[in-house]
């Protein structure tokens, strides 16, 4: 990815509220984040975002009646979001409902074999200034994803301990780039079209590693269902308290999913007040494994959570998981990852009546596959490359970044994040650059 140019600003409006007093937010806040970015193979990002939230009269913030989230951005070769969000613990009384429904398209969407270092990631063979260089799409594929997702959350002992559930409704296209598509209106830097090598998840396919059934995607319906222990204080950059959940998800025929297979997740949040509203210390830890059947290719990377927050939640490797290391690089049957955060809320003013505040944080990541996904390798390679170009056996081992990161915040809630990750081993990449929205958890 070639990023050139980014570009954000923050609008927002309320209702019910003075230049005098900007808390408590009472009535309708909104934030709005337009983007524009431009990668040489993808082209222009154009879109923006808005996140609304309901204060209502005020007595509950910084938590609100309604929120709700519209973002519908493009790449002009193709790739996209088009996503809503809707999130309120007052539509059903007594229960929290989460509803997102997603449209995601990529037209180079990330892929670079499974079970971590066992599978080797040859830089070179992706960098247009080596002479070994093949393609930039060769770590590539090309994906769709509609998503239809439903979490509930309700008190199941106290105030305290929770039950979650859920259902999903996800379709999967997968195939390989289009690089006619990616080299229409280019007349340099264009991609490879001739004598170059097949990509490595047509590789996989043609060494049986990816079966003909999963190579094109399919549909992956869930039933989700688990528990929830919440002291947290604030829900989007709690300063103290913890959060832990465990659950079990489960794809099955009569859902109308093309495989059957079960996952079990769990995911420990804490949170400690070291300066009293101005400087805490977060971590979380993660675990994931699959219980019984065979989850497709396709849906390995998927990160379970009670309640998604962000426009995905994949890796391990990414802005969401592993800061630093290149997406979807540490693919397995079963992972662990932790996030270490120091979150300074540095510098607080009041700007068009809204109440805002620069915070920085510095952290630290880490994660491995802990359950291999089982194949057999290929007995036949291409020519002018060997084995080992592919695999190392039993390479596998934690992965570790650090970086920074900054965020404007806009009355508690509306979160713009910025983040700069490093990989301390080359095989996982090298930094990363990251901007969205909230606090990783």
């Amino acid at each position: 990815m070639k990023k050139i140019l980014t570009l954000f600003v923050i609008i927002s409006l309320s209702a019910g509220i003075n230049a005098q007093d900007a808390k408590p937010k009472t009535g309708w806040n909104f934030g709005v984040l337009p983007t524009i970015t431009f990668d040489t193979d993808l082209g222009f990002q154009y879109g923006g975002l808005v996140n609304l939230f309901n204060y209502g009269d005020g007595n509950i913030f910084p938590n609100y009646y309604q929120s709700l989230y519209f973002e519908v951005s493009r790449f002009t070769k193709g790739s996209g979001i088009n996503r809503f969000m809707f999130d309120s613990e007052h539509l059903i009384p007594g229960i929290q409902y989460t509803v997102d429904l997603s449209y995601l398209t990529d037209e180079a969407y990330d892929f670079y074999g499974f079970n971590g270092y066992d599978a080797v990631f040859n830089r070179e063979w992706s960098d247009s200034e080596s002479a070994e260089y093949r393609t930039r799409m060769f770590y590539r594929n090309k994906r769709q994803y509609f998503r239809f997702k439903n979490d509930f959350q309700g008190n199941l002992a106290g105030d305290n301990l929770k039950w979650n559930a859920g259902f999903n409704i996800q379709k999967f296209t997968v195939g390989l780039v289009d690089i006619e598509k990616l080299n229409k209106g280019k007349d340099e830097d264009l991609l490879p079209t001739h004598d170059v090598q097949p990509g490595l998840y047509e590789l996989y396919r043609d060494w049986g590693i990816i079966s003909a059934d999963e190579f094109d995607g399919g549909w992956v319906n869930t039933v989700k269902a688990g528990v929830t222990y919440d002291t947290r204080d604030n829900k989007a950059n709690p300063m103290k308290g913890l959060w832990t959940e465990a659950g079990v998800e489960s794809s099955l025929d009569f859902l109308g999913s093309e495989a059957t297979f079960g996952k079990f997740y769990f995911t420990h949040r804490q949170y400690f007040t070291l300066v009293p509203n101005d400087l805490s210390f977060a971590y979380r830890l993660g675990y994931q494994t699959t219980l019984f059947g065979d989850a497709p290719s396709y849906y390995q990377s998927q990160v379970i959570v009670s309640i998604l927050r962000g426009a995905t939640s994949e890796g391990l490797g990414g802005g969401k998981s592993l800061r630093g290391v290149l997406r979807n690089r540490v693919i397995g049957d079963g992972f662990v990852y932790g996030n270490a955060e120091l979150r300074w809320k540095a510098v607080r003013f009041n700007f068009i009546n809204q109440a805002f505040y620069i915070g920085v944080n510095g952290f630290a990541d880490f994660g491995m596959v802990t359950k291999k996904i089982g194949f057999t390798p290929p007995v036949i390679i291409p020519n002018g490359v060997t084995y080992e170009d592919f695999f190392s056996t039993d390479a596998e081992k934690l992965h570790f970044t650090a970086g920074g990161g900054l965020r404007i915040v806009m009355n508690e809630n509306f979160i713009i994040a910025i983040d700069l990750g490093k990989a301390f081993n080359e095989q996982d990449g090298g930094m990363g650059f990251y901007m969205g929205l909230n606090y990783l958890f």
